[in-house]
């Protein structure tokens, strides 16, 4: 079987989730199989955040080809970032890069479009909201993306920031944020929401039969799983 190399710690709960999901469905999809190869570099996500807040993107993408790096000298034979927010510089890491990098975006898109829907909403911190990333990905696919309100971006980064990546997942919270994916149903005519930000399914996972959220977790954790199992070591090159 082939290594996966994680770049987690951005941040750390999702990253514990990513894990025990990849062996789960590792296990449920090939039983006999022996369990999952996978590396962690865990990195520092308060720095990264700094670096965001202050616009320093080469010096984001530096520090996480850094990572990637280290995990390709652990014997990683393919990498992937356990976030979203992150992928705001994945163009510019892929050309620091030492390993082949599984996008968690174009995962998703890639979901989006087999689901058939053609308009969907996005949560996820302010910095993935307000990129460019999401939308330019999603219209490849001719899938519109629909952001929430001002007032509710701002609702959602700050509780993303100050709750989620501190693990706290409050059910105020919860129910705010539900609440907002219905206003975005009844009003902007979204089919689902994205939940792009790796700690958001942590939230609201199970809670919503109105609307579908489109779990990035689960569906980044099914490509990389698909990787480890079926692709030969150069799929991604």
């Amino acid at each position: 079987m082939r290594t996966a190399g994680m770049i987690g710690g951005l941040g750390p709960e999702s990253t514990i989730d990513y894990y025990r999901s990849i062996i789960a469905r590792c296990r449920a999809r090939s039983p006999q199989a022996e369990y999952p190869h996978i590396v962690i570099n865990s990195l520092d996500v308060a720095r990264a955040i700094a670096m965001l807040d202050a616009g320093h993107l080469d010096d984001l993408s530096g520090y996480l080809a850094e990572g990637v790096n280290a995990l390709a000298r652990a014997g990683a034979d393919f990498g992937f970032i356990a976030a979203n927010t992150p992928h705001i510089v994945f163009d510019q890491l892929k050309r620091r890069s030492s390993l082949p990098l599984l996008s968690i975006v174009h995962a998703t898109a890639d979901h989006t479009r087999k689901l058939g829907f053609k308009e969907v909403g996005l949560f996820g911190t302010g910095f993935t909201m307000q990129a460019s990333f999401y939308p330019e990905e999603f219209q490849r696919d001719g899938i519109g993306l629909v952001l929430p309100q001002a007032a509710e971006r701002e609702f959602i980064h700050e509780k993303y920031l100050g709750e989620l990546l501190n693990n706290q997942f409050l059910p105020e919270t919860r129910a705010e944020m539900l609440r907002i994916a219905q206003r975005m149903k009844d009003d902007d005519g979204v089919e689902a929401i994205v939940l792009a930000g790796t700690e958001l399914p942590l939230l609201l996972r199970g809670s919503s039969e109105k609307i579908p959220f489109l779990d990035t977790t689960a569906i980044h954790v099914e490509a990389v799983v698909e990787e480890l199992l079926h692709n030969p070591p150069d799929a991604l090159s």
